[in-house]
């Protein structure tokens, strides 16, 4: 029997249903923190980064789904922007924010500044998107991973190309590399999902702004298999032993979980102490003009996601 499915009969914490590349992430970052917000479900406050986020990412799908090539300027991006602002502006994530009249003022501002940010790595109008915040999912062996692809194209040879945003900082250097996972990840998901491999995943991070592109190749996808199954091991085994471990760092800084992380001298949340799972914050709301059409001449895709759309 494999190492993976040697623990299954065991299991004393519930295993995360899916691995996604930010859930991968937050395992190698710390895997209390990963078992807090994954398996526990303890609740978060709202991030103002992470709205911010969310604001800028449904401007530039709307942008997309919305504006036809050839119209899509940077003043129409703002009033898609003003238009994304309505539509979560009374969401729990948005609304748990508690701004005010001044902070609500910087607050759109920024996130207007990293729509701009945008038009300086590409032409918006050469772009044919075919997949808008696209959902993708695949077996690796006993794990499901899922990701959601801001954006997938087709490019002027017929290839396929992964567009990701990115609204936080960029990655110095040395951290580029790790910070590249995601981008297998996708690259993984669209080979096993569509039966192709992208030519190429571009990280757009708005605002520096900055464009880093990857080309993926079998060995990376390979590598990405490899390291995804050995994450997946090590949540089976800290589940099977109910053994998280805090690994403090400067994300700890922003971190909801300080005041349950032994670490900073907290009280170890445990699995009969959390409960069960709270009521879940509702989910934001989705475009419902996005188009549906398929537009690939592709193998179907799996049972529960998004065909590319036109």
């Amino acid at each position: 029997m494999s190492q993976v499915g040697s623990t299954l009969g065991r299991v004393s914490l519930p295993l995360p249903r899916s691995l996604s590349p930010s859930k991968v992430a937050s395992f190698k970052d710390c895997a209390l923190a990963f078992r807090y917000s994954v398996i526990d479900h303890l609740p978060e406050p709202p991030s103002a980064p992470a709205s911010k986020g969310t604001l800028v990412h449904r401007a530039l799908e709307r942008l997309f789904s919305q504006v036809p090539a050839g119209h899509r300027t940077p003043a129409a991006a703002m009033d898609q922007l003003d238009l994304a602002w309505s539509d979560l502006r009374f969401h729990p994530e948005f609304a748990g924010l508690a701004l005010d009249q001044e902070a609500e003022t910087e607050f759109r501002s920024d996130a207007a500044r990293l729509v701009a940010n945008y038009f300086e790595l590409e032409d918006p109008n050469q772009v044919r998107a075919v997949g808008i915040e696209l959902m993708l999912e695949a077996k690796l062996g006993a794990m499901r991973l899922r990701g959601v692809i801001d954006r997938l194209d087709l490019g002027p040879d017929g290839e396929l190309v992964i567009t990701d945003y990115k609204t936080g900082r960029a990655p110095g250097i040395p951290f580029e590399n790790s910070r590249l996972g995601g981008v297998h990840f996708y690259a993984f998901l669209c080979q096993q999902a569509l039966g192709r491999r992208p030519a190429r995943v571009q990280l757009l991070h708005l605002g520096e702004p900055l464009a880093i592109v990857s080309v993926p190749t079998p060995q990376s996808i390979r590598g990405l298999q490899g390291r995804a199954s050995a994450v997946w091991t090590a949540v089976e085994r800290a589940c099977a032993s109910e053994d998280f471990r805090p690994r403090p760092s400067r994300l700890c800084d922003w971190c909801a979980f300080q005041a349950h992380c032994p670490a900073f001298g907290g009280e170890l949340v445990t699995a009969a102490s959390a409960g069960p799972a709270p009521l879940t914050t509702p989910a934001l709301p989705t475009n419902p003009e996005l188009p549906t059409n398929p537009a690939l001449p592709t193998p179907a895709l799996p049972t529960g996601t998004h065909r590319p759309a036109l």
